[in-house]
């Protein structure tokens, strides 16, 4: 019998290798750092483990490495109660993200894409069943785009709604296919390298969201850190706050926060109240340290969110 799910995630898996640092060293120069921690990562992953989390049903179509670090995805995958029916193991090494947190909870990220790069078109036409059963479907850009436009044509195809996450951006990401999806979701710096509009203050990101709309996209949920989320359709321009928190490491909050709104959107919130709640997510993660080891249970969250 075919697993229904509430959320079916297509994308990526990476191990997180995080290192706490006061400042990044200049060219030639060695510093000391002052810890540092290994965990599981990967948007695809990221997103998929916070919809769990929350008590989703959830479907993954992933690739892993073929070496130590893929079998101990499939273990947390597992542990997270996560369908791994469509996860294959690649012929390449697993994916990897070094990722340096300064004193401030900012981040940069490398991504080294091993065997999400094996996550090819035909891979999905394997799993037809998981992408016509399932009341959501995320995609994001850590895997090759041409899987994203199949993904995306056979969810339409289906009649099942879709949430992208244009992370990492591409310039190059087919316009005519995100007007396909119901709901695109980018941070400021990726709608401005996805439409070459300057997106430096609310009025400026506004106009570049809109810009997005005339093109045909349906929903903008533009996630902009301690500010909110800024929802626009072609009769909304709504901001909706976030919740005041003191970060320590912001490290997966945008894929909480995209994992926890196709939760609550799944279980029948409505966009607004989704994103409310999802926002609640993603300030509880920015307080603890790594990426999926932040992100709670329902019932831790009932307790930390009054």
């Amino acid at each position: 019998m075919m697993t229904k799910s509430d959320v079916l995630v297509i994308g990526s898996n990476m191990i997180d290798l995080i290192s706490y640092i006061d400042r990044m060293p200049v060219e030639g120069e060695t510093v000391e750092a002052p810890d540092f921690q290994m965990g599981f990562g990967g948007k695809g992953a990221n997103q998929a483990v916070a919809a769990a989390r929350l008590g989703s049903k959830v479907s993954f179509i992933s690739m892993v490495g073929n070496d130590a670090f893929g079998q101990q995805q499939l273990d947390s995958f597992k542990n997270n109660h996560i369908n791994i029916t469509g996860v294959g193991v690649g012929t390449k090494s697993s994916g990897a993200a070094p990722i340096f947190v300064d004193k401030s909870s900012d981040n940069r990220i490398l991504i080294i894409k091993g065997a999400n790069n094996e996550l090819t078109p035909e891979v999905l036409d394997k799993y037809a069943d998981l992408i016509k059963n399932t009341k959501i479907i995320v995609l994001q850009q850590e895997i090759p785009l041409e899987t994203n436009y199949h993904a995306i044509d056979l969810a339409n195809q289906y009649h099942i709604p879709i949430l992208l996450n244009p992370a990492p951006a591409n310039k190059d990401l087919d316009i005519n296919h995100v007007t396909k999806v119901d709901f695109f979701s980018p941070n400021e710096t990726e709608l401005a390298t996805l439409t070459g509009m300057p997106t430096n203050d609310m009025d400026e990101i506004k106009k570049a969201a809109h810009h997005m709309i005339k093109l045909g996209v349906k929903n903008m949920l533009i996630t902009l850190g301690s500010k909110g989320v800024l929802w626009v359709d072609e009769s909304t321009s709504q901001l909706i706050k976030a919740i005041k928190v003191n970060a320590v490491d912001t490290t997966g909050a945008g894929d909480s926060f995209i994992g926890s709104f196709a939760h609550y959107y799944a279980s029948g919130d409505d966009i607004p109240t989704a994103i409310k709640h999802a926002n609640q997510y993603a300030a509880v993660t920015v307080t603890r340290r790594g990426t999926q080891k932040s992100y709670p249970t329902a019932d831790e969250l009932s307790l930390l969110v009054k």
